[in-house]
């Protein structure tokens, strides 16, 4: 009973996390300010939780501050960095913001914001923030009518219902391990290739694999030939 719970409210809670969102951002990057020197990880963390506001339509502004007339340019040889590892795109913020941009011209940015609340979620100490957000995390991404349902198993839906009950850090750790696995392997891959990336690095697209690949089919008429694409 205490599982339907959760489904019967989740229309009011998945407003709740979106209205909470800004409040969110303002807090991390107090939080952000004040601990600067207490380790590498935790500032990750905390750039997460300044991008989950501005990612899809988690992107709030308070209506005292205004937001930048001119977003920074990215050097072409950072972008270029990040092609060598996901993690490290994803550590990078406007990497992340990079990244988030392209998932939603593809309408899958619910896996990074998914990813993203875990991110928050796991280095909350207070039982109770904990509880509650185990609910909105619940309400937004994993019940079945969920307005950002991510595409995971019915196994692991059901193991978090049953998490949720007595919610721990741990919680959500089997279903985000499995969306960043998907975001590394199927949608890494397309960012790389995709206009906002070869942008960001000043690179054109794969005309020059094309041309290569026209070479070998006019000067290679042996069967052996196309050996050397691979």
């Amino acid at each position: 009973m205490k599982v339907c719970c959760f489904s019967a409210k989740k229309k009011e809670v998945s407003f709740k996390m979106l209205g909470e969102t800004e409040l969110l951002a303002s807090r991390m990057k107090d939080s952000h300010s004040r601990h600067n020197d207490k380790g590498k990880e935790k500032n990750k963390k905390s750039r997460l939780s300044l991008l989950l506001a501005k990612s899809g339509s988690h992107e709030n502004v308070s209506p005292e501050k205004k937001p930048p007339a001119t977003a920074k340019p990215i050097p072409p040889d950072v972008a270029l960095r990040w092609s060598d590892s996901f993690e490290d795109l994803l550590g990078h913020p406007d990497g992340l913001e990079a990244f988030t941009r392209f998932l939603r011209t593809e309408f899958s940015e619910e896996k990074i914001e998914f990813w993203l609340a875990c991110e928050e979620y796991k280095i909350m100490e207070s039982a109770t923030k904990l509880q509650s957000m185990a609910k909105q995390i619940y309400a937004v991404f994993i019940d079945t009518e969920a307005p950002k349902e991510i595409n995971i198993d019915h196994s692991t839906k059901l193991a978090i219902q049953k998490n949720i009950l007595q919610p721990s850090q741990s919680s959500f750790d089997v279903a985000q391990k499995k969306i960043y696995t998907l975001m590394k392997k199927d949608c890494f891959p397309r960012f790389l290739s995709s206009d906002i990336y070869l942008d960001l690095t000043k690179r054109k697209g794969p005309s020059v694999m094309t041309r290569r690949r026209s070479r070998s089919f006019v000067f290679s008429d042996r069967s052996e030939g196309t050996g050397d694409w691979f």
